[in-house]
């Protein structure tokens, strides 16, 4: 697995379970496809739980399919990354991802 270089990480309450290695939105919740994020799940959690998330710079996410280097990314409806397709770009793929599963690391962007 890839280091990662995370710099500001946000402690939020999961409104759902939540996977580790996945997007969340700002109410801490699993995103639906291709919507905003506030970061990434850096642990697991269960809902009503705390749980860290990556907000800056780069973080460790897991592809629902295969992802060139450097494509834009989005979100699927369970928060694995896509390549970006109709919504919001959510980041960029510092690693290729050869299929669902699969870990990368992508900068994130605001959004």
């Amino acid at each position: 697995m890839s280091k990662y270089h995370p710099s500001f990480v946000r402690t939020v309450t999961a409104a759902a379970a939540l996977t580790s290695n996945r997007f969340v939105t700002y109410a801490g919740a699993v995103p639906a496809a291709g919507a905003s994020v506030l970061g990434v799940a850096n642990s697991d959690a269960a809902s009503g739980e705390d749980v860290p998330v990556i907000v800056r710079d780069t973080a460790i996410v897991e592809a629902g399919e295969e992802i060139a280097l450097g494509a834009a990314i989005e979100t699927s409806n369970t928060g694995k990354a896509l390549t970006k397709d109709t919504g919001v770009t959510v980041g960029r793929a510092l690693q290729a991802a050869t299929g669902d599963g699969h870990k990368i690391e992508v900068m994130l962007l605001p959004n």
